[in-house]
């Protein structure tokens, strides 16, 4: 099974439809089974489609794209967390070729205030392959250090609420650097999560951001921010990070990261 996670940086990128292009031949040319996406925003003002999703949400335009090339078996599922610059409803997302039997929506922040950039919630969706349920999450946390929305909050709030049916996947921006001890990462290891990087039998350095970017001003160093984690040990191929000029074009101010799991048998 190919899985994806990316946050997008939606809207706020120079030349948006040319990235979201070479997105999407990406996802064709991959064939990815599951994608999860953060900072997946629409206009405010923007027409209503259906549900809460308006026609310029960027997983719209992206699906839009996908049908156009002939790569038209993805659904959408989004939810929205909170307004950015007064102009935008940002949400996260998921993206998946295989039908989808639950979908999940919660908040992990304290704050539940859509005007408030903090704001943090969690989509899901639950399908099922080779007889297994699995669920997959889209992950957009924030900061270990923070004062008003402490990670290990978040960080508990998001176990309490994950599907133990069968396998899970939390996947996205963990806003928590994996080389940094005794902080987030090392905090979501303890509560028996499993990095899919780590078991990677292929893999490379793992970077997902160079640099400073948004919610990272000061940044000098290169970070592991973006995971793929597992509710149980798993078999994983490899892990890889995609979208950072070595591997295709950057398309975002995070780099994604795709990874290939190996998904036993429910009688296994």
């Amino acid at each position: 099974m190919k899985l994806l996670t990316l946050n997008c940086h939606s809207w706020h990128e120079e030349n948006q439809y040319d990235k979201i292009r070479h997105f999407a031949e990406t996802i064709k040319e991959k064939d990815y089974d599951v994608i999860a996406l953060q900072e997946v925003n629409q206009s405010i003002d923007a027409e209503l489609l259906y549900g809460d999703i308006k026609k310029d949400n960027f997983g719209v335009v992206l699906l839009e794209e996908l049908e156009r090339i002939g790569a038209a078996d993805y659904s959408l599922v989004w939810s929205f967390s909170h307004l950015v610059y007064g102009i935008y409803e940002e949400g996260v997302a998921i993206l998946t070729k295989h039908p989808i039997s639950e979908e999940y929506s919660f908040f992990v922040s304290q704050s539940t205030d859509i005007t408030y950039w903090k704001t943090r919630k969690i989509v899901g969706v639950q399908i099922h392959y080779q007889d297994m349920p699995l669920s997959f999450y889209s992950c957009h946390m924030g900061w270990w250090i923070d004062e008003e929305e402490p990670f290990k909050q978040q960080a508990d709030q998001l176990l309490q609420q994950i599907n133990r049916d069968g396998l899970a996947f939390l996947m996205g921006d963990f806003n928590n650097c994996a080389s940094l001890t005794g902080e987030g990462y090392d905090y979501l290891i303890s509560q028996k999560l499993h990095d899919t990087y780590e078991f990677a039998e292929h893999k490379d350095h793992g970077t997902t951001v160079e640099g400073k970017i948004a919610g990272w001003h000061d940044n000098k160093q290169d970070l592991r921010i973006d995971l793929i984690l597992a509710s149980s040990p798993i078999k994983v191929q490899s892990s890889h990070v995609i979208f950072n000029n070595r591997n295709k074009s950057i398309i975002s101010d995070h780099f994604g990261v795709e990874a290939t799991v190996i998904i036993p048998k429910a009688s296994e």
